[in-house]
């Protein structure tokens, strides 16, 4: 459990952005190479976070996994980087949406790893549906019947990540616009965002004082029919984080980073810093 719980801390954003900036190799880091690595005095970080990643595939899918699996089949494989957005850990209401995915439409999927139950899941569903009307739930096949079970009557997908790594539907997710909330789609949007929703449907902004400003744009904003702010909040959305055009994403990434790379603060479309890492050879 502790070898796991070492493979799990590397794979988080936060360790890879201090990975790449450190000269020196972290002791967690070092256990991992002596476990998982075969002596070879010419292997790069890239080979080493490779062979890890192999591993945490077959004995230890945690939640970057997870989200990075999403990532890579969903969003790069099936739809299209540069007409599609993703966002992660997206706070909506009293939840944070593990991952989202907007196109012409908003879909949220919640990630339940096989060490995750289930006893928050029913309101984190409902806080998604304030914003979006898209919810899938993605599991392992441990977790299927359990989650079956528990939104056998509901409008909520359902996805199964499979052993042999797939992403398979196993219950469609239905349209749900039935819990859209005003003012949780207007605090899910920055000051720019609003701001430019208000100018374009009214032409200008309130003139109030600081004070009640913000009070007031919730006011102007609740006077937008609620399907179609939907709309514009997905706009919003999307336009955070889209790739231009001409980006080089698939042909500069190593798939064991695509989502570290796109949600780094730090490093994220930083493609030759990320190339003179991942070569560099690794000195234990």
């Amino acid at each position: 459990m502790e070898q796991q719980s070492t493979v799990g801390k590397i794979f988080t954003i936060p360790y890879i952005d201090a990975l790449i900036e450190k000269k020196q190799i972290p002791a967690t880091f070092k256990k991992c190479i002596v476990r998982y690595v075969s002596n070879d005095d010419e292997i790069t970080y890239g080979e080493v976070i490779s062979k890890i990643y192999a591993y945490m595939d077959k004995e230890y899918r945690n939640e970057y996994f997870y989200k990075n699996t999403i990532f890579n089949q969903l969003l790069v494989q099936k739809h299209d980087l540069y007409n599609t957005a993703a966002l992660t850990e997206l706070p909506i209401a009293d939840s944070k949406a593990d991952f989202v995915m907007i196109n012409g439409k908003g879909v949220v999927y919640e990630i339940k790893t096989d060490l995750d139950n289930f006893q928050r899941l029913e309101n984190q569903i409902n806080d998604y549906y304030k914003i979006f009307s898209y919810v899938n739930v993605v599991v392992s096949k441990n977790q299927l019947k359990k989650v079956r079970d528990v939104l056998e009557d509901t409008k909520v997908g359902i996805i199964e990540l499979t052993n042999s790594g797939k992403l398979i539907c196993r219950k469609k997710a239905c349209c749900n616009r039935n819990s859209l909330s005003y003012e949780v789609m207007f605090r899910v949007l920055r000051k720019k965002e609003f701001e430019s929703i208000l100018l374009d449907r009214f032409g200008k902004l309130p003139s109030v004082n600081d004070f009640i400003y913000y009070q007031e744009c919730l006011n102007w904003i609740q006077k937008i029919n609620i399907v179609g702010l939907q709309k514009k909040v997905m706009k919003c959305l999307k336009e955070r984080t889209l790739l231009s055009v001409d980006d080089v994403f698939e042909e500069r990434v190593p798939s064991e980073l695509s989502f570290y790379v796109y949600f780094s603060k730090k490093n994220r479309l930083k493609y030759n810093k990320l190339d003179s890492f991942l070569n560099k050879k690794l000195e234990v």
